[in-house]
């Protein structure tokens, strides 16, 4: 009977140290209860953070727009295919222009003329070069990369050529058998200028990259020309075309130019006016 008290004696006591274990093993919490038992202040719980409509913020990608600075040069298709039906002309124009600014070009015209005049009293031939120097201003607001131009220019035209009359008739004011005959002539005049100021208008559209055609209509003023003779005058000046009424003229020419890009600028967007 002893021993038997004494084996369940140490059962009773082994199971009472596993369960003493057991209770040590489990995790700790901090409970409100606990902590108003401990003296301990509990931790107040993290609010979940939520984007609202006046938090959120969206990037705004505003694209960057540059505009190209060069050379742009190319030709004359009316002086160079004039020829093709109108056999007393042949001539040939360079034109070209250089960007500056946003909005003003550098412009100039070189070329080379041979016309024959036909008149009813003369008929002369006149043959010489002449160099347009001056500006054009764009007035065409171009979006993001386009570059067509609408144009409002001013030139400076010189010339030197010389003049050949071919033949001439005398004027007869009593016609009453007939006209006077032709009379073949020959006669050269070298070593003549003119000077005249043109204002010029004109388009430039870009159908290819770096490819543009355009036209252009020319009003002329002649400044000064050296005249071959007292009783010849110049009927035709190279790049002036035909002296119709004096001192004035008139021009018009189709391009097509090549443009040869040099550098960039950057366009600053323009500042928003202020409301009210």
């Amino acid at each position: 009977m002893k021993h038997t008290l004494k084996y369940f004696f140490s059962i009773g006591l082994l199971m009472s140290l596993s369960f003493v274990q057991a209770q040590d093993t489990i995790p700790k919490t901090n409970t409100p209860e606990k902590n108003k038992t401990e003296g301990v202040i509990p931790e107040a719980p993290k609010k979940a953070v939520t984007k609202t409509a006046t938090t959120a913020k969206t990037d705004t990608v505003v694209p960057v727009k540059k505009d190209r600075y060069g050379l742009r040069v190319g030709v004359d298709l009316y002086k160079l295919t004039r020829g093709l039906w109108d056999s007393n002309y042949k001539g040939i124009e360079l034109v070209g222009d250089y960007r500056l600014t946003k909005n003003y070009y550098a412009a100039a015209e070189l070329g080379s003329e041979d016309k024959t005049t036909e008149d009813d009293r003369l008929n002369t031939t006149t043959k010489g070069t002449y160099i347009k120097v001056g500006f054009d201003y764009n007035a065409y607001e171009n979006w993001l990369d386009m570059e067509n131009i609408i144009s409002l220019g001013l030139r400076a035209g010189f010339s030197t050529f010389n003049q050949e009359l071919n033949s001439y008739r005398i004027y007869n004011p009593h016609p009453y058998w007939g006209e006077m005959p032709w009379i073949t002539s020959g006669e050269t005049f070298n070593g003549l200028t003119a000077g005249w100021i043109e204002v010029v208008a004109g388009v430039k559209v870009k159908v290819f990259n770096n490819v543009f055609v355009g036209f252009s209509v020319r009003l002329n003023t002649l400044v000064y020309d050296k005249k071959p003779s007292e009783d010849f005058e110049n009927l035709y000046i190279p790049g002036f075309n035909r002296t119709y009424a004096g001192n004035f003229g008139a021009g018009f020419n189709y391009t097509v130019t090549y443009f040869v890009p040099l550098y960039k600028k950057t366009v600053k967007p323009k500042e928003e006016k202020k409301k009210k």
